[in-house]
């Protein structure tokens, strides 16, 4: 089932723009604003209790990302999950990580690994019906692994390709999921701990095709959100 629309604030004493962006992109990305929804710069203002300026440049930014379409005279419609793009932004992504994780285990930092320990114990905590709290740590858990590597420059690329492969991620993970993919991140450590670079690219790479798996039975079972879907 997806999440119900919640109320999100934009927090004094932060850049309200990237605050904006922010809440936006999760929105579309957890399926509270869906394939097709007209979104209003005067109504999303009001609701956030911002000027529209910072609303028109999260459009931009959120139109450069393919999860709105901004049409002149018409308005600014959410996107369908692209199907082409999550499949080729998952290439580029075990591409960039495989070689970041080969760089991790071949250091195999006692710091880095006990924090990854640390995120996984965290992981293992979260109630598995709450798919956001999970995946905002496996999200931490990646850019630990880009950050070690001293890669934060090729994490941030991926952040800004990756929003079409989150949306899938999101309505893809649930209970059994969640177990599968600890179990997938406990491998990744365990091989960095033992600094076995193939190994450890080994087990990142199943990891990162996990959803070659799901992404077809969820195309077919919520067509309607879906781009290219067959």
């Amino acid at each position: 089932m997806l999440a119900a629309r919640s109320p999100r604030v934009v927090a004094l004493g932060e850049t309200v723009g990237p605050q904006v962006y922010r809440i936006l992109r999760e929105q579309i990305i957890q399926a509270e604003l869906l394939p097709g929804e007209r979104l209003s710069e005067s109504d999303v203002a009001k609701t956030l209790s911002v000027s529209r300026q910072p609303v028109r440049e999260a459009f931009i930014k959120l139109s450069e990302e393919g999860l709105v379409h901004v049409l002149p005279q018409r308005g600014t419609f959410v996107t369908k999950i692209s199907v082409a793009s999550v499949m080729d932004v998952r290439f580029v992504r075990e591409a960039i990580e495989a070689d970041i994780v080969r760089l991790v285990a071949d250091r195999h930092e006692k710091d880095t690994i006990t924090e990854l320990h640390r995120q996984i114990a965290e992981q293992k905590k979260v109630p598995h019906d709450d798919r956001s709290a999970f995946l905002r740590l496996d999200e931490l858990f990646h850019h630990t692994l880009a950050a070690a590597a001293g890669k934060a420059y090729a994490w941030s690329v991926i952040e800004s390709v990756k929003a079409q492969m989150d949306r899938v991620r999101f309505l893809s993970v649930d209970d059994m999921q969640i177990n599968r993919l600890i179990d997938q991140h406990e491998r990744i450590v365990d091989a960095i701990a033992a600094g076995d670079k193939a190994a450890a690219e080994e087990a990142l790479r199943l990891h990162l095709r996990e959803i070659l798996n799901s992404l077809p039975e969820i195309a077919r079972a919520r067509a309607e959100l879906f781009d290219g879907a067959s």
